[in-house]
């Protein structure tokens, strides 16, 4: 009973934290936890149904008629060599995105969050051509670099949210392994890469 409601745990975690919502997730905080809360709701909303529609609606619409087409089960939809046109999909679709943000001549630092997520995108797409990396991890692993850049950029002491984004990582790469999705290995690398590349994203874009 107790391996039941572990493996429940981590397909709920597993569910709940997939890498296709760091980008809006970080937005979320972005505008919660710094001093852009005071921005117009209006500008908050618009960003954010901007951000939403290129990172997890186009995305999924287009990979489930893809997978409609195949005549894939989600289930064979995890295997490595039918992974990559998903990637390649979700890596124009936030390339779109990204476009876009500068088209409407928004800030930097929020096209740094898509560029950090396209970053993610792209070198887990290499890496799986030979190795299934966890992109869950390098997701969750990006919110904790996207929130060392914010601390910096913003001037506030991360410390109590670097130690819930680290938790949060911990607990989703604990459910890849329970679900024997991934590795040691696969969840530490992916969470090492998401937290360089959505470091590095926002603080040089």
């Amino acid at each position: 009973m107790k391996n039941k409601h572990l493996i429940l745990a981590a397909r709920f975690l597993s569910a709940l934290f997939r890498p296709y919502y760091i980008p809006i997730v970080v937005f979320i905080t972005l505008f919660t936890i710094t001093y852009l809360n005071i921005l117009p709701v209006v500008y908050k909303l618009s960003v954010l149904s901007l951000v939403y529609c290129f990172t997890v609606l186009l995305p999924q619409i287009t990979i489930f008629f893809y997978r409609r087409m195949k005549g894939w089960s989600s289930y064979e939809l995890r295997h490595r060599k039918n992974r990559v046109i998903p990637y390649i999909i979700f890596i124009a679709s936030y390339a779109t995105c990204f476009h876009m943000m500068r088209e409407f001549h928004m800030p930097g630092y929020m096209g740094g969050i898509i560029v950090g997520a396209l970053m993610i995108q792209i070198i887990c797409t290499f890496l799986n051509i030979w190795w299934k990396i966890s992109t869950h991890s390098a997701g969750a692993g990006g919110l904790i670099g996207a929130l060392m850049a914010f601390s910096l950029l913003f001037h506030f002491n991360p410390t109590w949210w670097l130690c819930l984004c680290i938790l949060l990582s911990g607990l989703v790469n604990s459910s890849r392994m329970i679900l024997r999705q991934h590795s040691l290995a696969q969840v530490i690398s992916g969470t090492v890469i998401g937290a360089i590349c959505g470091f590095v994203g926002i603080m040089f874009t």
